[in-house]
């Protein structure tokens, strides 16, 4: 049985957590589908980078084939130029103002990319694992892919369809290189069966199953009419077909016959993130290729669902791609973050409006989360100067509070950590912020603190360094969804000084009650979550 990427370790023993969002198409800026997706990767490594692994986070864009070389003409430039532009004025920039904590960004013109991908085609070749031939059938540029005639969809004139993009295909002849993938059904068949967890959600697993037991064609790795591409080695007449090179970027990017000792200790990697309509290329080619060479197989593919506007998949092609600016300048960058994975099960497909967002953010982040904060940091000011009390009248409130922290530990990392279900992740921590807001109301220390006995202050003490600690384990937390509302909260409790630096708090210890010193300073900072505006026009 092939290893897997949660079997295979480095030099060292231990090998990074690695993870990659699918390498973007550069035809144009990004919209919210592609931010999805990164958002939902980075969250996910910054939670096991607070569980103190090492972590590998990769994204990057593909640049080559006949879209992007389409697009570039159309504009009036070479398609180098295009995709340099592209880069560095609409792809990175959102991913830094996402707050995206990428260990590298791969781009497929680079040369540690194309010489490693040349040298595993040649290898594949050498091997009897390619061979020449010719091809006739429907192709949608749009996928970049050929499509079987089953596939396609009808409009009302009876043209063909790519049931994605909803263009006509194109009918493509020409002569190609082909990679033997009808040999490996069967083995992939046995992959999966030994590997249940290797397609996430099971819908998604249930399809690509279903599609390997019909049998698998060939594949098609060359083009020979249009030449915006990685060069075949043998044949400089033929260009590497797009998606053969797309995927072998996981690998290129770490090492692959560059750096053995980076390889062995990253690759291959632990969760693909891939949206649902490129899921068969990364649960049936990619690891069929690899297997032709030899090389250990991803611990898993997820499919993350489409994000919908108005019942249309999100896409640039049919104008419902809406910039995450548009978004960000209004409920901000850490809202932004927090409401695409708390209102979406990630897996399936979601909607998106405006008026949601704005009742969540209302509701859960500004009335309950914000609102809570602002109150325990305003209720330890006046009654006690700043400095955090000393809990010291326990009793059975609080225990159910602690109790709840660590029940709220245990599912969030559960969640978020092994099974990708972010939803369900967030919903335990912001319950937990709803028992802490419910305690605060029933135990009322507004009341409390008007008895000077000192039953009466020390009841008063424990009741605020409960909602306190109560925020120091939130703070742990949410710094992998929120991580600048985070920050100012884990501030403003003086967790900074008595207890260091957040990002070095370990989510697995966040439920360890009393972490949070008395005589910490507390500060009332900055809102966390501002009352919005009206929305912009």
């Amino acid at each position: 049985m092939a290893a897997t990427g949660s079997e295979k370790q480095g030099g060292d023993g231990v090998k990074n957590f690695y993870v990659s969002t699918p390498i973007y198409y550069v035809n144009d800026a990004p919209h919210l589908g592609h931010a999805y997706t990164t958002v939902a990767g980075d969250v996910l490594t910054r939670w096991h980078r607070q569980r103190g692994e090492k972590v590998w986070y990769l994204t990057g864009t593909d640049e080559h084939g006949q879209k992007i070389m389409r697009t570039a003409e159309a504009n009036g430039v070479t398609p180098q130029e295009w995709c340099d532009k592209l880069v560095e004025e609409a792809w990175k920039p959102l991913w830094e103002h996402l707050n995206i904590a990428n260990d590298d960004f791969i781009r497929t013109t680079e040369k540690r990319h194309t010489d490693r991908v040349q040298e595993f085609v040649q290898d594949l070749y050498d091997k009897g694992e390619i061979y020449k031939g010719g091809y006739e059938g429907p192709y949608c540029v749009g996928c970049e892919e050929y499509k079987l005639p089953g596939d396609l969809i009808e409009d009302e004139a009876g043209v063909k369809l790519c049931p994605i993009h909803k263009k006509p295909v194109e009918i493509l002849k020409e002569e190609n290189y082909f990679f033997k993938l009808s040999a490996y059904g069967p083995k992939l068949m046995e992959f999966y069966a030994n590997n249940p967890g290797f397609i996430q959600p099971e819908s998604a697993r249930n399809e690509v199953v279903n599609f390997v037991k019909q049998g698998l064609q060939d594949l098609s790795i060359s083009r020979s009419t249009f030449d915006w591409g990685v060069p075949v080695p043998w044949d400089e007449k033929h260009v590497i077909y797009v998606w053969v090179d797309a995927l072998l970027n996981y690998a290129t990017a770490v090492g692959y016959g560059a750096n053995q000792e980076k390889f062995d200790g990253t690759f291959p990697a632990n969760v693909h993130l891939v949206g649902k309509d490129i899921l068969r290329f990364h649960a049936v080619i990619w690891p069929a290729m690899l297997m032709a060479q030899g090389l250990p197989l991803p611990g898993k593919v997820a499919a993350n669902g489409w994000l919908m506007v108005g019942g249309e998949k999100m896409s640039k092609s049919n104008l419902t791609g809406i910039k995450p600016q548009d978004l960000t300048s209004h409920f901000g960058v850490d809202a932004y973050r927090w409401y695409f994975l708390r209102a979406i099960a990630f897996g399936s497909d979601g909607s998106f409006s405006w008026e949601d967002f704005s009742a969540r953010y209302t509701s859960e982040l500004a009335n309950d989360y914000g609102n809570l904060a602002s109150r325990v940091a305003a209720m330890v000011g006046k009654y006690f100067g700043g400095a955090l009390p000393e809990a010291t009248a326990s009793g059975d409130a609080e225990k159910a509070v602690q109790e709840g922290l660590a029940k709220a530990v245990a599912t969030a990392d559960e969640k978020i950590g092994e099974e990708l279900d972010f939803q369900a992740g967030i919903l335990a921590i912001f319950d937990f912020v709803k028992q802490v807001n419910g305690y605060i109301t029933e135990q009322e220390p507004w009341k409390v603190a008007k008895d000077d006995s000192p039953e009466g202050q020390a009841r008063l003490a424990t009741i605020l360094y409960t909602a306190a600690e109560s925020l120091r384990g939130v703070a742990v937390l949410l710094n992998a969804v929120m991580p600048e509302t985070s920050q100012k909260l884990w501030e403003s409790l003086g967790a900074e000084e008595s207890l260091g630096a957040l990002a070095d708090q370990r989510v697995q210890d966040a439920g360890t009650w009393g972490r949070l010193p008395a005589g910490a300073t507390v500060t009332k900072g900055a809102v966390l979550f501002p009352r919005l505006e009206e929305k912009p026009a």
